[in-house]
């Protein structure tokens, strides 16, 4: 088992990241947003080739592998009316970094859906179908995410969208069933379970996303919690997962302090960033070792 974190949720910073996995004594970090001195923040896959090679140079010196990317590929920010030019252009990026870096899985989704319909284009498939070849081609493993995309609309979505990708596997996050609509029921959809969603795709899962939340009525929105203290129902997913042998990786995305898709989100000190970041893994590490013993 590899323990881990996205990296921006330890801070914008490269060394804000690499600081709080040395805190932890963590061998790897899950790259997604950062800023390289000098060079403004962007994803992994996108930062100019000089910042990239600062960063290698940076990760290396600390003894941090790189386990995965938590790419921008296909993901919330892009429909399926975005030009597929841009996902493979990001593909085409991600690849050679990753054999790089020696990273064997690159988080993907599957462009965000229409509200008023639950209904996947074909498209959707045929798209995310060309991006899984193009990263299995290479020797490499996408992982999808249940999160705000077709893929994410429901464990039923989960299972057709493995079914007509071959070669994609799962990366399940705990709390995201928590504020997505659950497209598999009738309209108005009630959100989804994450004991359910988690017990549906399983056998596909390769990865963990580990971040918990209780729903808030009051303001249409998720509160996020610490690991176990929410409806993510994260320990009864974590004791499932050992008891079948998983022993791969796991991932902490606290969205405690700020929320990486929020644009209204703005923190400009990584200090309370990172501490919240590495005060959430050690509670893991102890939510982990009760579910061992």
């Amino acid at each position: 088992m590899h323990l881990m974190g996205i990296g921006d949720e330890a801070g914008a910073s490269l060394d804000s990241q690499i600081q709080a996995a040395k805190e932890l004594s963590w061998k790897f970090i899950e790259m997604r947003g950062v800023e390289v001195p000098g060079f403004p923040k962007a994803n992994f896959h996108d930062i100019p080739d000089a910042a990239f090679d600062l960063a290698c140079a940076k990760l290396q010196e600390n003894g941090l592998g790189v386990y995965c990317f938590g790419s921008t590929i296909m993901n919330w920010a892009k429909t399926v009316e975005t030009p597929f030019e841009t996902t493979v252009a990001e593909v085409r990026r991600a690849i050679p970094r990753m054999q790089r870096l020696g990273t064997k899985f690159v988080r993907i989704m599957s462009f965000k859906p229409k509200e008023a319909d639950a209904v996947t284009p074909p498209v959707v498939f045929e798209r995310v179908r060309e991006v899984v070849k193009m990263f299995t081609d290479a020797g490499l493993t996408p992982v999808h995410e249940n999160c705000m995309n077709y893929g994410g609309m429901s464990s039923a979505h989960a299972l057709e969208m493995l079914d007509k990708c071959p070669g994609m596997k799962w990366v399940f996050d705990t709390a995201n069933p928590i504020f997505n609509a659950d497209r598999q029921l009738p309209a108005p959809w009630p959100r989804q379970n994450a004991w359910e969603f988690w017990t549906t795709v399983r056998d596909h899962v390769a990865h963990i996303h580990v971040k918990d939340a209780t729903w808030n009525p009051a303001k249409n929105d998720a509160d996020y919690n610490w690991p176990g203290e929410g409806q993510g129902q994260v320990r009864r997913i974590l004791a499932d997962a050992f008891s079948r042998g998983y022993d791969a990786g796991i991932s902490i995305e606290p969205h405690m302090v700020v929320v990486f898709h929020d644009a209204h989100a703005k923190v400009t000190n990584d200090e309370p960033v990172r501490q919240n970041f590495v005060e959430y893994g050690r509670r893991l590490e102890k939510l982990i070792a009760s579910l061992r013993t």
